[in-house]
């Protein structure tokens, strides 16, 4: 079925939204998008631009990085310079034109991208010492990394940066437990542009190479149809279930968070088509918006690409840590989030009698199947990583099968020119990932100078008084706070930066935190990475439900709140994740993790049905405590509450069943 069978059905249920109206959404919501149009040579320069970007990547992808400094310089460089063209310094001024100042500030950072090119010998052998020049060219990096990343990211990861800048100079007057010597102008410059400790960090590293190679991957899966076929494998697979349209939202944004690494992005491509489909057939539109949104910000959750986060992970946590490790240990706890939302929207839709989609309203599944072959570009990535081959030439092999498949399948144009074009978006949407990842880097080299994480750490852990239940609690809401409005890469930079030192102090208190078990390290890197990713459901910011109600036609806060009531299971998985790392797979047997997620499975049906108030047939307010208090004490990894809950559960399942037609029956009786 093609998009534009997609649409006919989705206007015989709803009116479904112009691509036009999808792009005035994704400005509104997604900074990332709010990018200009330029005319004319401007037009063609930023194009060929743009392919020479993504051809130096491609370049060192298979031949081999150059020196660190040189890669990741020409890198921000190239990405800088776009960013300045592209994104307007404020969202009232005009898309069509590029103001003079834009100019000026691109060639800027054209010069600093060059810089460490052209001085490379004479910088390595400086050891630090700064001439005039080098130290203007540094001071201009920082602030056109800060004012790129405003642009392109948002305010927040800037003046979050910012302040951490001051705080590197303004150390000595910072109260006891932060204070620390101060950094000279001198030194900041230094470190943020001069080392591979600041700007020229790890994230940036990660942004130079494995983040960019599958972004280019997941532009040239746009370019072959999958995104596309995932909305018609969806409908296929959960169509004509129970309140069917809200099920095909959940397993299509499943599916799109493997390409996208926006869960604005995710709410806009996939729920352009459900939400109108989960309004037509009685779901309130703020419930509906919510389905949408809870399930594409999982995306982000989502192995084996995660946002992006995945591959920072590795870096960050070091010390042998493989990328499959990491998506490996993402797979359960992202299953339980999509099973979690699945399980109250299946309960909300019995509650209301919603049914699925009819067979006129389905697409031909046949047809369906025969283009299964769609789907070869992701698997293939997976065996790959899986057999051991570097992540960076899987995605190069991966982007090598798009185009093959781009050639067999019949529904989309695919020749020369839509591989140039795919080489050209690969390159537009790594624009706001470098300058956040630049930015971020900021944050990191302050935390890692001046010994910030670790104050942090202790003095969250010494206000916690030592319980980990609150010191857990107080690192969720600083995650949810850090989170805010900050894209996927920023996200888990900030919080794993700032936030999941607290924990990995707390569990593994007598080693120094590069010596800590990697599964306490791991299970604290999780914690905040959820933490910081729901926080785009979680109200007041929530741009994912902002973007849903701007579908839905509903209330941005209601969705919110209904968002996150449906994502209760990303509240949950990351306490089960410290209480039960088995759901990560490091050193368990199958036996482990099958309990584990048996008994999550369990717990998240129990309270799903204590949240929505409906199992068989209505469930009074006692019951209610009954299920809730039956489906926390299964998620606690802890044998007797496992079983005492299991208890409780059986029981009111057998209550339940023998009494499910006590409703019908009293009705009857009345009538």
């Amino acid at each position: 079925m093609t998009n534009k069978t997609v649409a006919a059905n989705s206007e015989n249920l709803h009116e479904a939204l112009t691509l036009e109206q999808q792009q005035q959404l994704l400005e509104k919501y997604d900074i990332e998008s709010n990018q200009r149009n330029p005319q004319n040579i401007m037009k063609h320069f930023i194009y060929f631009g743009l392919l020479a970007f993504t051809l130096f990547q491609v370049y060192t992808a298979i031949f081999g990085q150059f020196p660190a400094q040189i890669q990741r310089t020409v890198h921000i460089g190239f990405a800088l310079t776009f960013v300045f063209l592209l994104f307007p310094a404020s969202r009232k001024l005009s898309k069509s034109s590029i103001p003079f100042y834009d100019y000026i500030l691109a060639l800027f950072a054209i010069f600093v991208g060059s810089y460490w090119v052209l001085n490379y010998e004479r910088l390595v052998q400086s050891l630090g010492q700064l001439e005039t020049l080098d130290f203007i060219v540094g001071l201009l990096a920082i602030i056109i990394v800060l004012e790129g990343a405003r642009r392109a990211v948002g305010l927040p990861i800037a003046i979050i940066a910012g302040m951490f800048l001051l705080y590197a100079f303004y150390g000595p007057y910072m109260p006891e437990f932060m204070a620390h010597r101060g950094q000279s102008l001198d030194s900041i410059v230094n470190l943020m542009f001069f080392s591979t400790d600041g700007i020229l960090g790890t994230p940036l590293a990660v942004s130079s190479t494995f983040i960019f190679a599958f972004l280019l991957f997941g532009a040239f899966l746009v370019k072959t149809g999958v995104g596309e076929y995932f909305n018609d494998l969806a409908i296929s697979v959960a169509g004509k279930l129970v309140g069917g349209p809200a099920k095909v939202a959940i397993f299509s944004s499943a599916l799109q968070g493997t390409i996208s690494g926006s869960s604005v992005a995710n709410v806009v491509t996939s729920g352009a088509y459900t939400i109108p489909m989960m309004k037509r057939l009685g779901y309130n539109k703020n419930f509906a918006g919510a389905v949408e949104a809870s399930a594409s910000t999982g995306g982000q959750l989502m192995p084996p690409i995660m946002g992006a986060a995945a591959f920072l992970m590795v870096e960050f946590i070091g010390r042998g840590v493989t990328y499959w490790d990491i998506a490996k240990a993402a797979a359960i706890p992202a299953v339980l989030y999509f099973a979690g939302i699945w399980i109250m929207t299946h309960f909300e839709a019995k509650r209301l009698g919603l049914r699925g989609l009819t067979d006129e309203e389905m697409p031909d599944r046949s047809n369906v199947l025969k283009k299964i072959y769609l789907l070869v570009p992701i698997v293939l990535i997976i065996v790959l990583m899986m057999s051991g081959v570097p992540v960076i030439h899987s995605a190069l092999y991966g982007i090598l099968a798009c185009i093959i498949v781009g050639f067999i399948n019949p529904d989309v144009k695919f020749g020369f020119k839509e591989i140039v074009d795919g080489l050209v978006d690969g390159a537009r949407s790594a624009l706001a990932v470098a300058a956040a990842t630049a930015c971020a880097g900021i944050i990191v080299g302050v935390v890692v100078k001046t010994g910030l994480g670790l104050s942090l750490a202790n003095s969250l852990v010494k206000l916690a008084g030592g319980s980990i239940i609150i010191t857990l609690f107080f690192v969720m809401i600083a995650s949810l706070i850090l989170g805010m409005g900050a894209p996927t890469t920023a996200n888990y930079v900030i919080t794993s930066t700032i936030a999941a030192p607290a924990i990995i102090a707390l569990l593994a208190p007598d080693v120094p935190a590069s010596a800590a078990p990697i599964i306490v390290v791991l299970s604290a890197h999780f914690f905040v990475f959820y933490f910081g990713i729901i926080a785009d459901i979680t109200p007041p910011v929530a741009l994912a439900a902002f973007a849903a109600s701007g579908i839905s036609g509903g209330d941005p806060i209601r969705t919110g709140v209904n968002s996150a009531k449906l994502a209760i299971a990303a509240f949950i998985i990351p306490y089960m994740i410290i209480f039960s790392p088995a759901l990560l797979m490091i050193d368990v047997t199958v036996w482990q993790i099958g309990w584990v997620v048996f008994t999550a499975l369990m717990g998240m049906i129990a309270i799903g049905v204590g949240v929505i108030g409906y199992w068989y047939r209505p469930v009074n307010w006692m019951e209610r405590i009954v299920l809730l208090a039956a489906g926390l004490a299964m998620i606690y990894p802890e044998s007797m509450s496992d079983t005492l809950g299991l208890i409780a559960f059986g029981i009111m399942f057998v209550i339940q069943w023998m009494t499910k037609n006590k409703e019908t029956t009293s009705k009857v009786a009345v009538s």
